[in-house]
């Protein structure tokens, strides 16, 4: 009787929970094993099964790289205070090792990778060649020259390059996306999960509030620093926050990117204060969310309110990520 219920089960579209031996036997699961599965359902014990309707098959990952320029628009030093190509190192290491993981687990999703080049010397590039060796990333350089005419005069060369590679990778995302797309500055470096938990988060919240949303994948600590209201929402395996403020690094999807044109393109004619100003004004009309705690690590300067995440063991993320 008991086999015979199970398979019922299963062809009803049920899951049978057994807290007694704490197993699925419909899943063929111990419970603390992963239950969800892409582009079907999303499954969090107690609060049940969540059917995805927005289905997640491909992901566009846009790199922005500079490996010379300490911090932009600031006379500071990062954590660590090394030279920034290590930062850049490290970055594309630690993302390089969460696109593998994330592909072990969705075999079938289809995952992009394109760096953006900011004039990066020989011996620089070099090095991020040989990091990237057999991994399918494509490297383009920045076209300074296409935006000379879109771009406001800028206080200094760095301002202007900072707002024509954004703008680049924009157009490129806008071009060769066709479903999520993956803004990414060089100077983030990522828990493994990370790519995997917001694939899976994504589906899920998308397919429960029936809308595509913006994702970011730092826990900023400027986002504790005002008594602001915000909602925690449950993703694949934590919880996230939603917020109406990002820096550049965010994911969102194909539809909305086109949708919101107009703002990105904004947000590159000109320095604008703050920065994201055009950004954040899309973020009053859709739904952006931020982890709790952190997916990736922004490695700024200590005291920057826009760097680096709490509860994060700093040291362990950068040593671990050693290229």
């Amino acid at each position: 009787m008991k086999k015979l219920f199970i398979k019922i089960a299963k062809m009803l579209g049920y899951e049978i929970i057994d807290q007694n031996n704490f197993s699925s036997p419909t899943l063929n699961k111990e419970l603390n094993e992963e239950l969800s599965t892409i582009n079907k359902n999303s499954i969090i014990l107690p609060l049940g099964k969540v059917d995805i309707t927005r289905k997640v098959n491909s992901l566009l990952i846009i790199v922005r790289m500079n490996t010379d320029v300490q911090i932009w628009d600031q006379n500071k030093k990062r954590l660590f205070e090394q030279p920034k190509i290590e930062y850049t190192l490290r970055s594309l290491n630690s993302l390089i090792k969460s696109i593998e993981f994330c592909k072990n687990k969705y075999s079938k999703l289809d995952i992009k990778t394109i760096l953006i080049d900011d004039n990066s010397k020989n011996e620089n590039l070099e090095k991020i060649r040989k990091l990237i060796n057999n991994q399918h990333i494509e490297i383009i350089s920045l076209n300074y020259e296409k935006f000379k005419s879109s771009i406001k005069v800028q206080k200094n060369k760095e301002t202007f390059a900072n707002l024509a590679s954004l703008r680049q990778s924009f157009e490129i995302g806008r071009q060769q996306s066709d479903d999520l797309v993956f803004f990414v500055e060089d100077d983030y470096i990522h828990f493994e999960p990370m790519l995997e938990e917001m694939v899976s988060s994504y589906e899920r919240i998308s397919s429960q509030i029936g809308r595509d949303i913006f994702m970011c994948p730092a826990d900023y600590p400027y986002l504790y620093m005002n008594n602001e209201k915000t909602n925690i929402l449950i993703g694949n395996k934590r919880h996230w926050q939603t917020v109406d403020k990002t820096l550049c690094t965010f994911l969102t999807s194909k539809n909305l990117l086109d949708k919101y044109w107009g703002n990105f393109v904004k947000t590159c004619e000109d320095r604008h204060d703050p920065f994201e100003k055009y950004l954040n004004d899309i973020y009053k009309k859709e739904i952006c969310i931020s982890p709790i705690k952190s997916l990736s690590l922004h490695v700024t300067n200590v005291n920057s309110s826009y760097g680096l995440s709490p509860f994060i063991d700093y040291k362990k993320l950068w040593n671990e990520n050693n290229s």
